[in-house]
């Protein structure tokens, strides 16, 4: 079969690797339809391997080497393993790549996110930018029959904005500002449109990125480079700040930026990987007593539905996908140019259908 496969820094090929097994206890062999790609895919490809186990084995996948990209797909179930329940040959499904041990104190928890022994697929073991993959059944979800892939394969980074929101506990009643209109923050605000959050600002340094948010559901879209731009947050958030702040950029700056900004007893939540050492000053943040909480990844059993109930919205996928391409154009259609920032969205991959 056909896959796209990653040996190292600017090193991805399409190329054919071995068919997956036949599914063992517990898992799906999927036929890939579409696979979406992100930034952590491009910055792997710039960059790596950071994340991705080129030289030594990841401790929880036990996988090392050259690595099947992929960690955003959907496909249709072809193969069952034993010990499945709730899924047939046929069923079309969202996976959310995301493996978890299922018995750790974490776990238990109802946070698998945060497993002892968590990987990814598409990042430390091979994933679903191949024709075909097999994945726990644990970490897929079936798609509604009234969502069309192209809405569906948007559920995996949907649902990592989801668990953005959740972790600020974001409700309909609250002022929420937006710090960074990338993919995750794009979906992120759409999804707060989508809870009826009362108040939503969006601040970026892209014109254009602020006027597909506000396509999306802003109430208030900013240029962060404005130079009363703090002052003018407050002021549309009714004076005393957002009840939350959402730091979705990496920009080492804005996690200080977010602290002055929200309001006395607010929340910021962290999100966006900094690209540098954080520096802040603790006073202020004392001071207003602010709640700090921070977001990674996602919990596929909570999650992934809640995502695929959003995307029912047709408008999502309108604003936030840039381009459909084919694998074999994957790299120079997508990868690269998704590295060289000459995309403004999200680049989908088709694969089958």
């Amino acid at each position: 079969m056909r896959a796209a496969v990653y040996a190292g820094t600017e090193d991805v090929t399409i190329r054919d690797v071995a068919e997956p097994t036949r599914p063992g206890p517990g898992e799906l062999t999927l036929e890939v339809s579409l696979a979406g790609i992100c930034g952590t895919d491009a910055s792997e490809f710039r960059r790596g391997p950071t994340m991705i186990p080129l030289n030594v084995a990841h401790p929880g996948s036990g996988h090392r080497g050259p690595t099947v990209l992929g960690h955003e797909f959907i496909g249709t179930v072809v193969g069952v393993g034993a010990d499945v329940e709730g899924f047939s040959v046929g069923d079309r499904v969202a996976c959310g790549a995301g493996i978890a041990c299922g018995t750790c104190d974490r776990c238990l928890e109802g946070r698998s996110n945060l497993c002892s022994s968590y990987y990814t697929l598409g990042l430390h073991t091979d994933g679903g930018l191949a024709e075909q993959v097999n994945a726990p059944a644990s970490c897929c979800v079936q798609i509604p029959d009234d969502l069309a892939d192209e809405d569906a394969v948007l559920a995996q980074p949907l649902a990592i904005a989801v668990h953005a929101l959740d972790r600020g506990k974001v409700s309909g009643d609250d002022s929420v500002l937006f710090l960074g209109m990338g993919g995750v923050g794009s979906l992120a605000l759409a999804a707060a449109a989508a809870r009826g959050v009362s108040k939503i600002i969006a601040a970026d340094i892209d014109p254009e990125k602020l006027a597909a948010a506000r396509r999306l559901g802003a109430d208030e879209t900013l240029l962060a480079t404005e130079p009363d731009f703090e002052q003018r947050v407050q002021e549309l958030a009714g004076g005393a700040g957002p009840d939350v702040v959402l730091e979705l950029s990496g920009v080492p700056e804005n996690f200080d930026r977010a602290v002055r900004m929200v309001r006395p007893g607010g929340r910021v939540v962290l999100v966006g990987l900094a690209k540098g050492k954080v520096e802040f000053d603790p006073l202020e943040a004392v001071l207003k007593e602010i709640e700090f909480s921070s977001s990674l990844a996602h919990v596929c059993a909570t999650d992934i539905p809640a995502a695929l109930e959003i995307l029912k919205e047709p408008k999502i996928r309108r604003e936030v996908v840039d381009r459909i391409v084919s694998l074999e154009d994957a790299i120079d259609q997508g990868l690269r140019p998704l590295a060289e920032g000459k995309v403004s969205g999200k680049v989908l991959i088709r694969l089958a259908g």
